[in-house]
């Protein structure tokens, strides 16, 4: 059973004063409706779990009028043992993409109050045509993702007391012990290849066997080609498939900005650009957008126009490649792509986190592979899958581009390295990077 954060988060929101339904968005598999039912089971008498995927019928609950009352009635009769009691039941529309009606209903339901309702959604950006009326102000968003590495960490028997240990050493900017140090890089090479979807952390974690987690891997790509086959309208499906597919291709480049050209030689932003922005709201990828300046606010600098993009889960970015990749990872060869991993995984814990993604980047010579803000500075992110010499391109950005902030993200333990105008930047651990 693994130990989720959300279910600290429903906790909250259980116990807020001024409680509006919850609409909770992510990836498909990621661990939404496990979750849900966990928490609704533990904390409520009555539970109604309504699936619109797995029940298309449901939907017609909601084809007349949306007032509470009306819908009461409807569930009522069309849910068997439903028992909608006030202060103590908790309504749950999951997959509520399938229905756009009841995505509506939201706004009746959280004025009526009576019932505690959840809805969960992994396509909810490929059906806003059909919504008739968005529930603005009426519904809290929450977005879960995969299991991040510390949930990872909990997974693989580490206490949360152990990461705290770890956390003062990250604050205090004092090495590791060398033990500790050493067991901590195993598990975040581990995590980088078996990812965070639930059902592949729970095979590897009770069989240890990297050949089970890679068949479960691909049969969650397959599915994910499937659901662009369902769910994409038209052209979009093949144009989608080609766009999901082209993203090892465009990592294993030095120049890694995503280039429609790669998807099709005649490609352009205009024949593509929806398909991208299509596997985003599936919650498949994330965009790591190019920053005009290295500086403050990162938001108000960054290009839309000019990006990459990373798979929201490494594990499944790993299984895209060919057989031997996860243990060409866990032994330290992969060539150009394990650059490309180590980046990945980064990118990935920064979403994890609620972090936008941004990089630097100029006259293709110069690339900053990530900034956020930290300790209120624009903070320059480079990650190295090895322990390596100086950077030019951390160099660079201190010298000429006014950065006075760097962290240095690698293999080695915890210290201090120096560059130009005397600037001083971290040199981190990569599984430290969860407490930026």
């Amino acid at each position: 059973m693994l130990k989720r954060k959300i279910s600290d988060e429903l906790a909250k929101w259980k116990g807020g004063r001024d409680k509006r339904c919850l609409l909770v968005k992510g990836a498909r598999q990621v661990g939404k409706t496990y979750s849900i039912d966990r928490f609704a089971r533990e904390n409520y008498r009555h539970y109604i779990p309504i699936d619109f995927d797995r029940n298309p019928a449901y939907s017609a609950i909601f084809d007349g009028d949306l007032d509470a009352g009306t819908l009461q009635k409807q569930i009522s009769l069309r849910v068997p043992g439903a028992a909608l009691v006030p202060g103590e039941t908790l309504l749950l529309l999951d997959e509520i993409q399938n229905c756009p009606r009841a995505r509506a209903a939201l706004k009746f339901l959280a004025i009526d109050g009576r019932f505690d309702v959840i809805a969960s959604g992994s396509m909810l950006g490929i059906h806003y045509k059909d919504v008739p009326s968005y529930p603005v102000g009426y519904v809290d968003t929450l977005e879960m993702h995969s299991l991040d590495f510390e949930e990872f960490l909990w997974a693989s028997g580490v206490s949360p007391g152990s990461i705290e240990d770890i956390r003062e050493h990250f604050s205090e900017k004092k090495p590791a012990p060398q033990a500790m140090h050493d067991r901590m890089m195993e598990l975040f090479k581990e995590y980088m290849v078996v990812g965070g979807m639930p059902r592949v952390v729970n095979e590897f974690v009770m069989t240890q066997n990297f050949a089970a987690v890679l068949k479960l891997q691909r049969a969650i790509i397959s599915d994910y080609t499937d659901d662009i086959a369902k769910y994409a309208e038209g052209a979009e499906k093949a144009k989608a498939r080609s766009c999901f597919q082209s993203i090892p291709k465009h990592l294993s480049k030095d120049y890694k900005k995503f280039r429609y050209s790669r998807v099709d030689r005649n490609g352009n932003a205009r024949k593509y650009g929806g398909s991208l922005m299509w596997l985003y709201d599936a919650g498949i990828i994330n965009f790591c957008y190019n920053l005009a300046a290295p500086e403050l606010p990162l938001e108000g600098n960054a290009k839309s126009d000019a990006f990459k993009v990373y798979m929201r889960d490494t594990g499944l970015l790993l299984a895209m490649l060919e057989d031997g990749a996860q243990e060409d990872i866990i032994d330290g060869r992969l060539g150009i792509y394990k650059g490309a991993i180590y980046e990945n995984i980064v990118a990935d814990i920064f979403g994890k986190s609620g972090k936008k993604l941004y990089y630097f980047e100029r006259d293709n010579r110069l690339e900053m592979d990530f900034f956020i803000r930290h300790e209120r500075q624009a903070t320059a992110i480079e990650v190295k899958s090895a322990d390596n010499t100086k950077s030019k391109s951390m160099s660079a950005v201190i010298e000429n581009h006014g950065v006075r902030r760097g962290i240095r993200l690698s293999a080695k333990n915890v210290g201090v390295r120096t560059y130009g105008n005397g600037i001083e930047v971290d040199s981190l651990p990569l599984y430290m990077a969860m407490f930026l």
